[in-house]
């Protein structure tokens, strides 16, 4: 592989200029395609398999026009102090809201809350029900134009009005301040890192053209394929931060090649061809953990996977070809690490350029090992409490990951400024908390001999449950054979008191249906969001299994080692299981939540372990194919085990530090969202990150092999022999004076 990379990487020096033109033009494609494509909405959710997605099927079935996935609006409206919404003022006010809100071409439905008893009891609260024929994706503008006209006109006339449901669907905050902060951030890191403006733009650059190329084709992509605009977001987040983090690599291992002395399209063939290599490895790990998340069964989190990786080959390709190109136009401007802190006057011109090599990618001084360097010596002299004091202070923040409640956010998540959030306050605060999640029975009775009968003791059965407020008397089809009943519970939709009274309705329809022959299925969207969460629970083993089992394999091919991949995957989990730790702490508990802006706490979003398992994996290995490949590539050409890992450091420890800054800064930019799950997974990515990359790669990982010493990189012959040699150190590429000792390095490490 090294030798491909290596002749890619100088054709794409040598035709930069047909380089350079292919990526504008892809980027110019993919952006009118996403100019000329209609804008994309939420995507529909679906859980193919679960009770309340075949209740919902069977609900489109036996009730055709019913528009069971049609958008839905609650007009809520609160009478001023001291006075009730059953006053005749008031009253007409709202019946002349409902008789604007029914005359649109959209709408199915509305309801009068003084002909359905929707007032609350101390009569200061009264909603309408708004039903439309079409999604919320699909409402057209003008209907969302009315439902808002009608609303201020109400509160026109004194009250107080707010909407919630889906038709007026709560946009993710457009703000770009904080992902502006953190690519100014990223930009100062590749200025010290690399040492100059032009060598910091080049990762930067890279990035955004092929962030903008993955985002563009997901939107061109949006409406055909039903990918809603939070995929685009998360391939933005992941796509900028591993497009940074790949470029940086081969423009620091550039550098480096330049200090040795060596041409510079034969440096960047040969920086393509090893920091290339490891660039490969650690995409496929990237694209293998996000494509993984097809395993779940669930379309939208397959095609939030997809998109995602798809981003990621992009990030790949432009790192291994217009990165190249670009130090072509660079020229001189990019210099050879180490240059500007060249002694003369105290070396030889040979001597300096050695030193300059020492630091390649830190450029420390040439009189003193680089902190990369000291710090691994300590490891290796220290591996045990090292090893220790990381495993327990990890194992520590992990303890609150044992309290993860998962659930899937409700209007009651939303930020106070929104109209939703107020509605579902006045409606807790008029009918009860449950009232913002009812649950929907449907109870199919097309194999009973008496339907109502089987729909009057699903009814009574229900009615004597715990945490149940109201259960509504059974609506039929015109058949007959199918009735609904609408059931309210005392408490809020994300609370474990509704998720118990879910499976306590769903045990009590099968001795119905055991006496009458007539099936009980419970939907909504609070068992909606119920079996989304069951069905996450139950494919998080599968999906690691699946997830490092072919990275494990796949790193056995990079390393040749079983004990070093092993070693990762254990390393991962512990830094993951931390970041589950601080992100229940934060969002479930509510510790910093004010500094984060969390204006609610609750349970943990349902697909927020899963997703940050895939995405934080594939980025924990980058690190590691990082930093312990140059650990191999030291190792099989003479040197001890702990010289090996000091070596490591010394190239690679402040270039993988920088680039987990630079993914901080980057997934730090999301935190100030206004979209609840775009915070959370931009603040457990960042931790994760922080965990991952500080403690487990730079602190745990040369214990462990400073323990392991040449076991680290025993591997069975017979295995050796099996596996192709992919060459990701680039031994082809070395020439007999590569190889020389560094007597520098054995003065580091006592072993």
């Amino acid at each position: 592989m090294a030798t491909f990379l290596y002749k890619l990487g100088r054709f794409s020096f040598r035709r930069r200029h047909f380089v350079a033109l292919l990526w504008t033009a892809l980027l110019v494609l993919a952006g009118v395609g996403a100019a000329s494509a209609p804008a994309a909405g939420s995507s529909s959710f679906s859980i193919p398999g679960t009770e309340a997605q075949k209740a919902f099927d069977l609900l489109e079935q036996r009730f055709p026009g019913s528009s069971a996935d049609g958008a839905t609006a609650r007009v809520v409206f609160k009478a001023p102090d001291g006075e009730k919404m059953t006053d005749a003022a008031h009253r007409a006010t709202v019946e002349k809201t409902v008789g604007e809100l029914g005359d649109g071409s959209e709408v199915v439905s509305v309801t009068d809350p003084y002909t359905t008893h929707a007032v609350s009891k101390d009569g200061t609260v009264a909603y309408a029900s708004v039903k439309y024929e079409v999604s919320s994706v699909e409402l057209q503008d003008a209907s969302k134009e009315a439902l808002e006209t009608a609303a201020d006109q109400a509160r026109d006339a004194g009250l107080t009005v707010e909407t919630g449901g889906d038709a007026l669907q709560a946009q993710a905050g457009q703000e770009a301040t904080g992902e502006i902060i953190g690519l100014a951030l990223a930009a100062v890191v590749l200025v010290v890192t690399l040492g100059s403006l032009v060598a910091a733009g080049l990762p930067l650059l890279t990035a955004i053209i092929g962030v903008g190329i993955g985002v563009s084709t997901i939107t061109a992509l949006a409406s055909a394929l039903d990918l809603g605009d939070t995929t685009s977001t998360l391939a933005l987040m992941i796509g900028l931060a591993v497009g940074i983090d790949y470029a940086l690599f081969i423009v620091s291992r550039y550098r480096a090649e330049l200090a040795e002395g060596r041409g510079r399209e034969e440096a960047v063939g040969r920086a393509t061809g090893t920091a290339g290599s490891a660039v490969v490895f650690a995409g496929l790990t990237v694209v293998i953990a996000l494509a993984g998340l097809s395993v779940v069964g669930v379309p939208m989190l397959t095609k939030m996977g997809l998109a995602a990786a798809g981003t990621v080959v992009v990030a790949v390709l432009i790192a291994l070809t217009m990165i190249p190109a670009l130090l072509g136009y660079a020229g001189r401007k990019v210099r050879p690490a180490g240059e500007k802190v060249r002694r003369p006057g105290r070396r030889t011109r040979k001597d300096s350029a050695q030193s300059s090599a020492t630091d390649s990618v830190t450029g420390a001084g040439v009189a003193k090992p680089n902190m990369g360097a000291r710090w691994a010596s300590f490891v290796v002299r220290r591996p045990v409490a090292v090893l220790l004091l990381g495993v327990l202070g990890l194992g520590a923040i992990a303890l609150p990951a044992t309290q993860l409640e998962l659930g899937l956010p409700d209007d009651g998540s939303q930020p106070t400024s929104t109209t939703q959030r107020r509605a579902y306050d006045l409606l807790s605060e008029g009918f009860g908390p449950g009232f913002n999640g009812p649950l929907m029975l449907v109870v199919d009775a097309k194999g009973s001999a008496d339907p109502e009968a089987a729909a009057t003791a699903v009814t009574d059965e229900v009615k004597d449950l715990d945490d149940v407020v109201t259960v509504t008397p059974a609506t039929f089809n015109k058949t007959g054979d199918t009735a609904m009943i609408t059931v309210v519970p005392d408490s809020k939709p994300s609370s474990t008191e509704t998720e118990d009274l879910v499976h306590a309705i769903r045990d009590a329809g099968a001795g119905v249906t055991a006496d009458t022959d007539a099936k009980v299925l419970v939907t909504g969207t609070t068992a909606m969001n119920i079996d989304f969460s069951q069905k996450l629970t139950d494919a998080l083993i599968p999906y690691l299994a699946l997830v490092v089992g072919l990275a494990f394999l796949l790193l056995i091919v990079v390393f040749r080692s079983v004990l070093v991949p092993l070693k990762a995957a254990l390393g991962f989990l512990l830094s993951v299981l931390a970041a589950l730790g601080a992100v229940v702490a934060v969002f479930q508990w509510g510790w910093l939540s004010g500094l984060l802006g969390v204006e609610e706490t609750g349970p943990i979003m349902s697909m927020m372990p899963i997703f940050m398992v895939g995405v934080v994996f594939g980025l924990a290995m980058d690190y590691e194919v990082f930093l312990v490949t140059r650990m191999r590539e030291a190792y099989v050409h003479g040197e001890s085990p702990g010289q090996a890992v000091v070596t490591g450091f010394r190239y690679s420890a402040r270039v993988v530090a920088a680039a987990a800054v630079i993914m901080i800064a980057v997934f730090s930019g999301f935190i100030g969202s206004s979209e609840s799950m775009i915070k959370m997974i931009g603040f457990g990515l960042a931790i994760a990150v922080f965990f991952d990359a500080f403690v487990v790669r730079m602190a745990i990982v040369p214990a462990v092999l400073a323990l392991l010493g040449k076991r680290a990189w025993w591997l069975p012959a017979w295995l050796d022999r099996a596996l192709p040699n992919v060459d990701v150190e680039g031994e082809g590429l070395r020439t007999p004076g590569d190889t020389a000792p560094r007597d520098e390095d054995k003065e580091l490490v006592r072993v």
